[in-house]
């Protein structure tokens, strides 16, 4: 025996579980660690020594050890272990927990002893160490390695390591069987997650607990399918056709629904599910500490939920798709992860038990090849004003009045989200600000403007003036008929022209009263992008917002997209103006187009107007009408005959020039008819050639 012993009472035999103490003297007899744990001077690890019973041997002087004893004590050890500790189980509650994941997604015997050893492994520093000392190995070799760790045929265990196995379906470990390259026994066997070991130990988890980087049950829905009436076309379809898909249990049921941020794509999932009375799961985006996970760690979650959830009536949700789809850099030839993994990809979306709905801000990131495997592809836009101001109404309700909600619905870049934030905030502080109302607006602008949005403009703008009278119109047809016209057909294409302020915008306003539609109105600035294709992008995305709010579109200055093709001196104003006409000619609604220019317009574009209507400066005798209206309203009293005089000189006077006249007053009060005319006579004089400023409205 050694002349110097030292008794360690942290790691003696007596404290180690016999299952670790078994697989530890495994690792060193039959699997051969003990020629690099041991030399012929010394044992070259303390912990593992005493854990195993050789800690009498750990201080031993050079001289005296005798490593043929050590190696006799070493065997009859593990021999004594097979006989005491052949059947050992794991920890209690690792046993319990791995039982528990067993039922949810089918896992065989050796699959259970595999995934408790991958734990131990892990969590069980002596283990760690003493497979240290098995080396690399190739990935041939693992098998035979696990089968003599577990006692398990190696027959068994290959299969409970094969791609196709339920361990690596359900994502639970992954086999890292690389052929090419050596690697440690730890390296070889990669668990859900770093944190997924530590819950498997815990005592007092659940099923759900134990997967929290995989998924997270969705919180309740703040919205309802009513809510979503813009998008009920692609609803008509979706909705029972998942409920189908989970009544017949039918595989490889994905759907891609993709629209900028805070348009409520995760809302419409929880509504779905809520209607269809089953769960809704959210594949993990981030992780405990709010670190992002990786496109291939979401893909392991992605299958392993796939597997938990198969047995069962639910729904998942892959929000951010583009961390898959859109991972990669195409100025670096890096590949995204969907497309390092194509044949993958492709047979899971043939595959997967559970209906799916992956999110994306954008499809504009998609291969085609995927999305032609999507049973439904479609796009969540902004809602149009009508349910714009119902959602504000719910969220807001309790903060804002009619009015408010009324205004702020006008903002065609509103998202829902949006608003929900800014409310959840007033809400908590309402008792500490003196208008909750305007601390709503304030946020939801801050917000917009940070998105690169116009902000909340703080009147309506496209309120018809008060004095506003289709009678003070002189156009070259009757505007009374053109609108019963379009009433009655629920439809028109009109292009109005003529000088500016002559009423053309305000009568396409009108109009949409009179049709009893919304209105969405876009001038050139909406429209033109400065990035190659983003012009026609937002022309086509115009006239399908229209069309899905069942609205008039209005677009002004339509001359910046119809310029005569035959003058272009760039491809972007080509296809803009091709872009132009091919909406225009599948538009089944109300559209009305407005251009102070006339001349140059492309020829193809006025044979797609139904109607093409000149506007032109007020007649004397709407000249003298309108006068008379406006001295009432300012409370001016009646015109006389010499004021009357005035006016009928004014040949260019529009009722633009009212409009204008009335908003200087605002701040220069108009206290006299003589006054008012005066002001009138200004605006007419700024005009070149008769024509040249606008009626806004």
């Amino acid at each position: 025996m050694p002349s110097h012993r030292r008794i360690s009472n942290s790691n003696s035999p007596a404290d180690i579980l016999p299952l670790t103490r078994l697989l530890l003297l495994r690792m060193l007899v039959p699997l051969g660690a003990h020629r690099k744990f041991m030399d012929n001077s010394s044992l070259n690890d303390e912990a593992v020594a005493e854990a195993i019973g050789l800690g009498d041997w750990v201080d031993t002087l050079v001289r005296d050890f005798d490593a043929k004893l050590v190696r006799a004590e070493l065997h009859r050890l593990y021999d004594d272990a097979e006989r005491k500790c052949a059947n050992a189980a794991p920890p209690r509650y690792l046993s319990t927990n791995v039982r528990l994941l067993a039922e949810l997604v089918g896992l065989s015997d050796t699959d259970c002893r595999v995934l408790e050893f991958a734990v131990m492994l892990q969590i069980e520093p002596l283990l760690l160490c003493a497979a240290a000392f098995l080396g690399e190995m190739p990935s041939a070799k693992l098998p035979h390695t696990l089968s003599v760790l577990l006692a398990e045929p190696e027959r068994q265990v290959r299969l409970s390591l094969q791609s196709g196995g339920v361990l690596s379906r359900s994502g639970l470990m992954a086999y890292r069987g690389d052929r090419s390259a050596l690697a440690g026994l730890d390296d070889r066997l990669e668990l859900l997650s770093a944190r997924f070991a530590d819950r498997l130990y815990s005592p007092d988890a659940d099923p759900l607990s134990l997967l929290r980087d995989v998924v997270v049950p969705a919180s309740p829905a703040r919205l309802s399918i009513a809510d979503y009436d813009h998008v009920a076309e692609s609803l008509d379809v979706l909705r029972p056709y998942l409920k189908q898909s989970l009544a017949t249990r039918r595989k490889g049921v994905n759907v891609f629904l993709h629209g900028k941020p805070g348009t409520g794509k995760s809302e419409l999932a929880k509504a779905l599910a809520q209607e269809l009375g089953c769960q809704l799961f959210e594949v993990a985006s981030e992780d405990e500490e709010g670190d992002s996970v990786e496109g291939p760690r979401r893909l392991r979650a992605f299958r392993a939920a796939q597997c938990f959830f198969a047995r069962q009536p639910a729904l998942l949700v892959f929000d951010e798709a583009e961390d898959v789809f859109a991972d990669g850099d195409i100025l670096f030839g890096r590949k995204s992860t969907a497309q390092t993994r194509k044949a993958w990809i492709n047979r899971t979306l043939e595959d997967n038990p559970v209906p799916t709905l992956w999110l994306s801000n954008s499809v504009g990131h998609m291969d085609p090849a995927f999305i032609r495997r999507f049973d439904m592809v479609f796009e969540l836009p902004v809602p149009p004003k009508k349910q714009r101001e119902r959602i504000v109404a719910e969220v807001c309700g309790d903060l804002l009045d009619a009015r408010a909600v009324a205004r702020i619905a006008e903002c065609e870049a509103l998202a829902p989200a949006v608003v929900a934030r800014a409310a959840s905030v007033v809400r908590l502080i309402r008792n500490e600000v003196d208008q909750p109302a305007d601390a709503v607006e304030c946020l939801v602008c801050n917000t917009l403007e940070a998105q690169g949005h116009r902000p909340i403009p703080r009147h309506d703008p496209n309120r018809l003036p008060d004095m506003y009278d289709p009678a003070f119109i002189h156009a070259d047809c009757d505007l009374a008929q053109v609108a019963e016209g379009c009433v009655t057909a629920k439809a028109g294409r009109l292009c109005l022209f003529g000088p500016p302020g002559t009423g053309k915008t305000a009568y396409a306003r009108w109009l949409a009263q009179q049709m009893d539609v919304p209105l969405v109105a876009k001038r050139a600035s909406d429209l033109l992008s400065k990035w190659v294709g983003g012009t026609e992008e937002r022309i086509a995305r115009a006239f399908k917002q229209a069309e899905q709010a069942g609205a008039l579109l209005l677009i002004d200055e339509v001359d910046s997209f119809l310029q005569d093709r035959r003058g272009a001196h760039a491809n972007w104003e080509v296809s803009a103006v091709n872009e132009m006409l091919t909406q225009m000619e599948s538009f089944a609604g109300a559209f009305v187009a407005s251009t102070n220019l006339m001349t140059g317009l492309d020829q193809a574009s006025l044979r797609r107007f139904d109607l093409k209507v000149k506007f032109d400066f007020l007649k004397p005798e709407q000249r003298v009408e309108m006068m008379r209206r406006q001295c009432m309203a300012l409370g001016l009293g009646r015109p006389d005959s010499a004021d009357l005089a005035r006016i009928q000189r004014l040949n260019n006077l529009t009722p633009g020039d009212f409009s204008a006249v009335v908003r200087q007053g605002r701040f220069r009060p108009i206290l006299t008819t003589p006054a008012l005319i005066a002001a009138l006579e200004a605006e007419c004089a700024l005009k070149e050639n008769s024509g040249t400023m606008g009626f806004l409205g």
